[in-house]
């Protein structure tokens, strides 16, 4: 068995549901499917219940985060229609701020201008913004941020005119970055009978086959790979109304090698994109002696039942995967092995939160 070693990939959008909704995932089980999936660590989103906006909410994630977290993390900030100068403050000890300006799970939705313009003005300039944005939406936003001297990421980009809009941005010196999932560059519409109407309702929704291969087409515009790890529990999904997302920090190596093994992508736009960039556009620092190391040639079934995320299901449940992580070094400690979880609870480390000085010498 021949391995690669991989540095340690960086989700930069996950939600792990805590607090608030643990029964669809948390702090344990989320960086536990982290771990499985070759990720040592992630940035989760604030869309909890309560919403994280101000110190006292952003407080009770990270107080179970430091009693749960397997893997490293950090965590984001909401922005409210009234929270810009509470926000702001909070800078220093998250991930960055989180804009929602198109329809979402949770309260989260930014819809007026003022509000907006709030933030942007507020929150420090070499601090992260990421925007869920679409259509229209983007297009407002990529200018305001423009307008402020405001850098912006763009999460989730799924269709062709974003996508060339951000080609057209970037060209024209915007500072501008985006990631797209693993289900947008994987799945269309066309896929949504096979996987069951209710549970293929993710947002942004499964858009066409031309917008998946314009996607593929502009590879170069983009800068990270994010999972959006979304669970829901399938009685959930299969309900009505049913909440959109899909579970996929498991899955989604092994998708993205298929591509390697195709020759649409190397190793080194895995590396760029799920490690490098993520770690250089969000100011995360150096986690020391973590790798992880890959089975190029260990093909595996998706099965959600043995998955080890809260959600139980998959959209790709019975698909064959080419490769499959075996193990994963976390500051110089096996967090992961051969299908088992070495790392305990509350050895995951805040990057916002500890000395990274401090982090070499942890005991995990």
């Amino acid at each position: 068995m021949t391995l690669i070693r991989l540095p340690g990939l960086i989700d930069p959008h996950v939600h792990l549901r805590e607090p608030g909704q643990t029964h669809k995932e948390d702090f344990d089980s989320g960086t536990s499917a982290a771990l499985a999936g070759g990720f040592s660590a992630v940035l989760a989103m604030p869309n909890t219940n309560p919403p994280l906006t101000d110190a006292a909410s952003l407080g009770l994630a990270k107080a179970a985060a430091k009693q749960k977290a397997r893997c490293d993390y950090a965590i984001f900030v909401g922005a409210g229609a009234e929270n810009s100068t509470a926000a702001a403050a909070l800078a220093g000890e998250t991930a960055g701020l989180k804009l929602y300006l198109d329809q979402t799970f949770g309260p989260l939705r930014l819809d007026d201008l003022g509000s907006l313009r709030a933030h942007l003005s507020t929150w420090p300039k070499d601090r992260p913004v990421a925007a869920h944005a679409e259509g229209r939406s983007l297009a407002a936003v990529l200018l305001l941020a423009h307008l402020h001297g405001r850098s912006l990421h763009v999460c989730h980009v799924s269709r062709k005119d974003e996508i060339l809009l951000i080609r057209t941005a970037k060209e024209r010196g915007l500072a501008v970055t985006c990631e797209v999932t693993p289900h947008h560059l994987f799945l269309s519409h066309e896929e949504a009978p096979s996987i069951g109407a209710r549970r293929a309702e993710v947002r942004p929704r499964l858009a066409s086959p031309a917008d998946r291969q314009a996607l593929w087409e502009n590879l170069a515009v983009i800068d990270c790979f994010a999972t959006d790890h979304a669970p829901h529990t399938s009685a959930e999904k299969d309900g009505d109304p049913t909440p959109p997302g899909f579970p996929g920090l498991e899955t989604a190596l092994g998708l993205l090698w298929q591509s390697v093994d195709d020759g649409r992508l190397t190793i080194d736009d895995l590396v760029l994109r799920m490690h490098t960039y993520p770690r250089r556009i969000f100011g995360l620092p150096l986690q020391s002696e973590t790798w992880i190391e890959v089975d190029p040639d260990a093909a595996w079934v998706v099965r959600s039942s043995e998955m080890l995320s809260r959600s139980g299901w998959s959209p790709y449940e019975g698909m064959r995967l080419p490769a499959r992580v075996q193990r994963v070094i976390l500051r110089g400690r096996t967090a992961y092995e051969d299908g088992r979880v070495l790392a305990v609870p509350g050895s995951g480390l805040d990057l916002r939160g500890s000395s990274p000085r401090a982090w070499s010498s942890r005991e995990a």
